[in-house]
Order: structure tokens, then C-alpha cells, then sequence
């Protein structure tokens, strides 16, 4: 490493600072890097979650046949709505009789018995995927809480170093107290530089699972009071 780029700014003052502190930051540096992955990683499992809802809406939506819209959610598994349809066919067919047997219950309206097995493996169904979407979620909390914390330590930290070598030089000009103020600041710069994007993030993700939760109980209903009547006939 350069020793120009060591003498001066931010740099130099982390390089020359204390044990404490390089572990303070070190683990300030750790959350941070994982929660930015984290945060791509969620953005882009919301975005093909939207993508594929839509395409299976689509095909949902156009009235074909229950076996055409089950091989649809197949193809759509980031959808939470297409595995929502896949638990129902799954329920009205049976564990191994994926058949023509399940379009022909849907197509005649099932029985209070059978719709509310139904109904419950909806629930079981959509509790799985907002597990899946909550997924990775509580680290983001966990940084979003825990870094200001942690900076914090590093500041106290740095207050005492700056306390400390006032009383070895017995001075408190700025040359002696200078050097642990700067290693606490940093310290507190880092801890919120972690926790800020992470609050962000949480915040953001946690509304668009509420958002699909919505969307879940709305088409569990939607597709339970499909079930409850006939359905009509359409052309094969």
C-alpha cells in the first residue's frame, strides 16, 4: 500500500489506529458488505416475483382450463400466487393424482368438506411464501440495530484513547487529543454508514411483502369462491 495514501486522510487515521478500533471497523465493514448483498439479492427476488405474478395473472385470467393454468404456475415458481394455485390443484387432485380427475372437481364445484382443505392448504401455502420473501429479512434488522451499537463501542473506545494519552503527556492541546477523537468519529461514521442503508432497505422490503400478502388473501379468497360453483365450460 502506498505510504502517501497511509499519511494522509481518512485512510491514514484507520491504518493508524488501535487494535480495538481496526476490529470495531472490521466488523462495521463485515455487516455492511452483507447487507448491500442482501439488499441486491432482495431487489432482484422482488422483481422476478413481480414478473412472474404477472404472467401467471395472465394466463390465470384468460379462463383456460385448470390443468393449462396448474402447468402455468409450474413454470412461475418465484410467484407466490402461482404456488398458491399449484397448493389448491395439488389439494383437489390428491398427493399423486395429477390428472385430469383435479380439472374435472374444478370444473364442477367442490364440496364445503373439500374446500375447506382447500382453504387450508392455502394458508399453508401462502404462510410458506411470505417465510420465502421474509427470507434474509432479520439480518437487515439485526445491522439496522446493531451497527450504531457497535460504532458506539468504537467511539467510547476512542474517547478513552484520547483521555488516556492526555494523561500520559499531561497536556490536552489539540496535537494529543486529536488522534482518538478522529479514531472515535470514524468509528461512528462507519456504524451509521452500515445501519442507514440497511433501515432502508428493511423498511422497503417489509412493505412489499406486506404488499404481497394482500395480494395473496385477496386471490385465496378469489380463487376459493371460484371453486365454491361451477365453472363454465370452455372450449378445449
Amino acid at each position: 500500500m502506498p505510504t502517501d495514501a497511509l499519511n494522509t486522510g481518512i485512510l491514514a487515521l484507520v491504518w493508524n489506529s488501535g487494535p480495538i478500533a481496526k476490529v470495531v471497523l472490521t466488523v462495521l465493514l463485515f455487516f455492511s458488505i452483507v447487507s448491500w448483498a442482501l439488499i441486491v439479492e432482495k431487489a432482484w427476488q422482488f422483481r422476478r416475483v413481480r414478473r412472474q405474478t404477472f404472467e401467471f395473472l395472465r394466463i390465470f385470467r384468460e379462463g383456460r382450463r385448470p390443468s393449462m393454468i396448474y402447468g402455468a404456475a409450474r413454470r412461475t415458481r418465484e410467484s407466490p400466487l402461482a404456488q398458491l394455485y399449484t397448493a389448491a390443484y395439488q389439494e383437489v387432485a390428491g398427493a399423486s393424482e395429477l390428472s385430469e380427475r383435479a380439472t374435472d372437481d374444478l370444473d364442477e364445484g367442490l364440496a364445503a368438506d373439500r374446500l375447506e382443505a382447500v382453504n387450508r392448504a392455502l394458508r399453508r401455502a401462502a404462510a410458506h411464501e411470505v417465510a420465502q420473501l421474509e427470507r434474509y429479512l432479520p439480518f437487515l434488522a439485526t445491522t439496522a440495530s446493531a451497527t450504531p451499537f457497535i460504532g458506539l463501542f468504537g467511539t467510547v473506545w476512542g474517547v478513552i484513547a484520547a483521555f488516556h494519552g492526555i494523561g500520559q503527556q499531561g497536556s490536552a492541546s489539540l496535537a494529543v487529543v486529536a488522534p482518538g477523537i478522529s479514531e472515535a468519529l470514524i468509528a461512528t461514521a462507519a456504524g451509521l454508514g452500515a445501519a442507514i442503508p440497511a433501515v432502508i432497505g428493511y423498511n422497503y422490503f417489509v412493505n412489499r411483502v406486506k404488499h404481497w400478502a394482500t395480494e395473496m388473501d385477496g386471490f385465496t379468497l378469489d380463487l376459493l369462491n371460484l371453486l365454491s360453483r361451477p365453472a363454465p365450460k370452455v372450449a378445449r
